[in-house]
This record gives structure tokens, C-alpha cells and sequence, in this order.
């Protein structure tokens, strides 16, 4: 079985992408930025956009049938790695109890300037 999930951003039909892919009980969350329901990167630091990341993760989990505690693994993007701190709050909070494989990597920019940090999620459905 294979669900393919739409956040109905325009990127995702031009570059060819879903925003999370059920394949049979695992869930790949792609690339996911701190954008807002207005389309718009949430004002603030790392933490707010971490805290707005994770919620846009949810929900695609949860269009999966999946939950943040189901959770395995994640991969963030920081653009300045001494921020790392305001990321990991933000992470610990959603995280905490689940404690997933998690991997964090400076990077030199990401899509648009006012973005500080992107995250990727796997998530194993358990029957």
C-alpha cells in the first residue's frame, strides 16, 4: 500500500514530491519548513520555527494514520549550528518520551533566507 500526502503546497507538483509517503506501516515525512497556515515562515528564532516544523509534521503524520509517537527517526537543518540549543528545546518537547534516532547538520542556506532550520521525519506505524 502506498498514500501519498499533499500540504497542497505549489512546490510539490513542480519539483515532483509529497509532503509524507505511507509505504505499508512506514511513514516518510519530507523536507519541512516552519511555514504557517498563512504560507508564511513564522516570525521569531529557531525554536518558534522548530515548534511550527514539528505541528506541519503532525499533521501530515496524522493524514497517514500515523502520530508523532510513532516517530523513529528525524534529520534536521540549521543554518547556524550555535542555535542548535533553541532546535533542541523545540525537539525535547515534542520528543522527549519518544527519543528517536535524530541526526542535526549545519548547512549553508536552505530555500529562502528567512528560513533558519528544516527537519525530515520517518515514522513506523505499530500494528
Amino acid at each position: 500500500m502506498r498514500q501519498n500526502v499533499s500540504s497542497n503546497s505549489p512546490y510539490e507538483p513542480l519539483v515532483g514530491f509529497s509532503r509524507a509517503v505511507r509505504a505499508g506501516n512506514q511513514v516518510f515525512v519530507s523536507g519541512t519548513v516552519g511555514r504557517g497556515a498563512d504560507g508564511n515562515v513564522v516570525a521569531g528564532g529557531v525554536y518558534e520555527q522548530a515548534r511550527q516544523i514539528i505541528e506541519n509534521i503532525r499533521v501530515a503524520l496524522e493524514q497517514t494514520g500515523a502520530s508523532l509517537s510513532d516517530v523513529v527517526r528525524t534529520r534536521t537543518y540549521l543554518v547556524d549550528v550555535n542555535t542548535q540549543d533553541d532546535f533542541a528545546r523545540a525537539h525535547r518537547e515534542a520528543f522527549g518520551n519518544i527519543r528517536p534516532a535524530s541526526t542535526l547538520v549545519e548547512v549553508s542556506n536552505l530555500a529562502s533566507p528567512e528560513m533558519l532550520v528544516e527537519m525530515e521525519a520517518d515514522a513506523v506505524i505499530e500494528p
